[in-house]
């Protein structure tokens, strides 16, 4: 799908696709690199400089992005000593490992711009100011740490950081969100970039789909060039599947469609892409005005802005008309014309006269797609099968025993910190144990109906007593601890107890 995305992606006025480097996908195990196939990165970023563009590599090495354990890989725990994402000499080594391994490679395939490939920018941890007052001073020695070790990589083109407001000079510091219009960078050096304009939202389990409208993210847009912006990407502008079991959270759902101009599946979706193409269209028209142009905002009223660029030697000019209230239209006087501005809008006059563009005014047709039910009988059915594996149309059920089977097992007492016991390599954890009653043991009234209690700081828990389903319960992506108060029916005698205890994506 790689080159008809990308080819979408120009088609709809992109310049620059960034991608993420998912540590935990690159390094399954240490010094195991993985670079085949679907994680085949250098291929990707051939794939894009084909296609005529540029890209931003997100080394991180931490991504966050809704992905499992945030793209670390869960083998890091085992290291004795270390703490993530601090002032920590285990961690730093491995973190500098890495990001070395990912940038040598780069040079090698000469990807960065400097060699004449498609790389311009690249990104060094994620967001980790929203999460540095955790940390304190160790915090703050791990940020510099950090930009020296990605200074001392030499790929000549610039690092930036998002969401960091100290972040060391020469780092260029970004801004994530709905909007950035308001960001400016710590200092007068450097540029103002959005690194994640977020088209949408991520789908949590049991959560409503998220929309964002296609107006309010080409509001956003073009009140960050008005603004005096210089880079905006967004994010997702393809979002895809979180396939196997790659989706975080915990409870982020497998869809991480987020509503973006390429949908789930990679169809265009409309009116977002083609209102968004538009835009694009009316802002690069004006390309010479916006990079040199001397810049002058005038106040229309409350919430009324008018903002010009222009070149003297040239006569370039382009201005932005802005009305930033969110219900009242508004008509307004400029250059001795008079402007109709809708409620939270901007135009765009390439002329300084003439509007090409609102940011309200949509004239894309829409589409929309929706999930129909299929009868069984509308799939092919599968000819073979196994003992316990079952065909249903094309898809296989397998029967699994119940409790704990194969040879991984082990006895203790106390439920289990999962994530240090599974590694990573299944979601699953079953506990078992018997209980035996005898006929003359007093119970409750109904003799042999009794509570189950079970704390948990979740995600899911499924129950059996003696071989069958007695009850489920889960949490959500708000509170994913609960207590599990089920009742249960025993027999008088050994009674099997099986958990299986369940997790939906680490965070």
């Amino acid at each position: 799908m790689w080159p008809d995305l990308i080819a979408k992606s120009k088609a709809g006025g992109l310049d620059v696709i960034e991608t993420y480097v998912f540590w935990n996908l690159h390094e399954p195990e240490p010094r195991q690199y993985n670079f085949e196939g679907g994680n085949d990165l250098v291929r990707f970023l051939k794939t894009i400089q084909e296609a005529g563009l540029y890209a931003h590599l997100r080394i991180g090495p931490y991504a966050c992005a809704e992905w499992n354990y945030g793209g670390f890989p869960v083998w890091l725990h085992s290291i004795p000593g270390i703490q993530m994402r601090t002032d920590n000499e285990p961690f730093k080594n491995e973190m500098q490992i890495f990001t070395t391994k990912i940038v040598e490679m780069m040079k090698k395939e000469n990807l960065f711009a400097w060699q004449g490939g498609p790389i311009i920018l690249a990104q060094i941890e994620n967001e980790y100011g929203n999460e540095e007052q955790h940390y304190g001073e160790k915090g703050k020695s791990y940020i510099n740490w950090v930009a020296k070790m990605a200074e001392a990589q030499n790929i000549t083109v610039p690092w930036v950081m998002c969401q960091q407001k100290d972040a060391p000079d020469p780092i260029i510091n970004t801004c994530n969100g709905f909007y950035c219009d308001s960001f400016e960078p710590n200092s007068i050096k450097k540029p103002k970039m959005w690194t994640e304009n977020w088209s949408g939202w991520f789908l949590t389990f049991g959560g409503r789909v998220p929309h964002r409208a296609t107006e309010d993210v080409a509001f956003a847009v073009a009140q960050f060039f008005q603004k005096g912006g210089t880079f905006q990407n967004y994010y997702m502008y393809h979002g895809g599947t979180n396939f196997g079991r790659t989706a975080g959270g915990p409870f982020i759902s497998t869809s991480y469609d987020y509503d973006a101009p390429l949908d789930e599946y990679g169809y265009i979706r409309q009116p977002k892409w083609g209102h968004l193409k538009e835009l694009h269209q009316a802002l690069k028209k004006n390309e010479v005005a916006l990079t040199n142009g001397d810049i002058n905002s005038i106040s229309l009223g409350h919430d009324l802005e008018a903002t010009i660029y222009s070149v003297n030697t040239t006569g370039a000019c382009v201005a932005f008309l802005s009305n930033a209230h969110p219900r009242k239209d508004a008509t307004v006087q400029f250059n001795g014309k008079s402007y109709y501005l809708p409620a939270w809008s901007v135009s765009i006059l390439p002329d300084c006269e003439n509007v090409v563009f609102n940011t309200a005014r949509v004239s894309t047709q829409t589409s929309s797609m929706g999930m129909e039910k299929v009868s069984l009988e509308s799939l092919l059915p599968v000819e073979t099968s196994t003992k316990n594996t079952k065909p249903f149309g094309k898809w296989f059920w397998h029967k699994e025993l119940i409790g704990i089977w194969g040879g991984e097992h082990f006895s203790g007492n106390g439920l289990l910190e999962q994530l240090y016991t599974a590694k990573d390599k299944s979601d699953f954890l079953w506990y078992t144990n018997s209980v035996h009653i005898d006929e003359d043991e007093p119970l409750s009234k109904n003799k042999t109906q009794v509570y189950l209690h079970v704390g948990t700081r979740g995600h899911a828990l499924h129950v059996f007593v003696n071989g069958k389903f007695a009850g489920t319960q889960t949490g959500s992506y708000n509170n994913t601890s609960f207590t599990m108060h089920l009742p249960i029916t025993l027999k008088f005698g050994t009674n099997e107890i099986a958990l299986l205890s369940v997790t939906v994506g680490w965070q």
